[in-house]
């Protein structure tokens, strides 16, 4: 008889140990993204800030607004905390990639509570902003023509987001400035979109301020919408499957660093 020890495969050392930097790594990136990328929003939208005075134009302090988010994001990935946790830093990111076959199903909800305490925790440190940053809730996203014009929102910039996010990854010669992505999509996406939904496209980004300004108006549109985007995202990943080559790691940078193992880099059947 087979002991049951040696039924499956055997897993290392690294695999067995908890990757606990990884954990707070994405903790402390998300309430970075939060905390500083909320406050540019704060600044150029809370009221009696001099910010709208020096840029009048509520469409150009929009895409002001969405590239220093973007960037914020971005250099979250290339840090040395993207370096530890692969700068997921959203929900709906952790579960794309765990659904293209990259990221290993035991961490998802410890990424996923990880981003959502330290969307919380970020938030929280924006009550420095007091009466500025409560006259916009602190960043909270709200539908601004009704929740279900929010929610094709939501699922149309969570779908480009993601799709193209993926598709850098799978190109050779793009995969490693995959971070440069985020800061011309979201100048674009939050002028667009923004008055429509906000232009979350991501939970822990909305969860944090809702939370601190205890506002929960039509909260399951950031959730639902981003979810649904990511999904469709994935799922126009998988039709391509056989036209573009694998995602190797569940990264966004520092792709070839995984001490843990537990973003999988074997490559999938097709």
């Amino acid at each position: 008889m087979i002991p049951l020890s040696r039924t499956g495969p055997k897993r290392t050392s690294a695999e067995r140990t908890f990757p606990s930097r990884a954990y707070i790594a994405e903790l402390v990136g998300t309430a970075l993204l939060v905390f500083v990328g909320l406050s540019f929003v704060i600044a150029d939208f809370g009221m009696a800030s001099p910010i709208p005075a020096m840029v009048p134009d509520a469409g150009a302090r929009r895409a002001i607004t969405g590239f220093l988010f973007g960037t914020t994001g971005a250099l979250i990935a290339i840090s040395p905390l993207g370096k530890e946790s692969g700068a997921h830093i959203n929900p709906v990111v952790t579960v794309g990639f765990w659904l293209m076959g990259r990221f290993k199903s035991r961490h998802v909800a410890g990424y996923v509570l990880s981003q959502l305490l330290g969307a919380a925790i970020g938030a929280s440190a924006l009550l420095a902003w007091g009466r500025l940053g409560r006259s916009v809730e602190f960043g909270a996203t709200v539908p601004g023509f009704g929740p279900w014009s929010a929610l094709g929102g939501e699922i149309a910039t969570t779908f480009a987001m993601v799709f193209l996010l993926f598709w850098m990854l799978r190109q050779n010669w793009l995969k490693n400035y995959a971070p440069a992505l985020f800061p011309p999509l979201y100048a674009l996406m939050v002028w667009l979109e923004a008055p429509v939904s906000g232009t979350s496209t991501n939970p822990a980004r909305s969860f944090g301020p809702a939370v601190v300004a205890w506002d929960w108006r039509d909260w399951w549109i950031y959730w639902l919408g981003p979810l649904v985007g990511a999904v469709l995202a994935v799922a126009a990943h998988r039709v391509a499957v056989r036209c573009w080559p694998w995602i190797e790691t569940a990264k966004v940078h520092h792709l070839g660093h995984d001490p843990y193992r537990i973003f999988r880099q074997e490559k999938p059947r097709r």
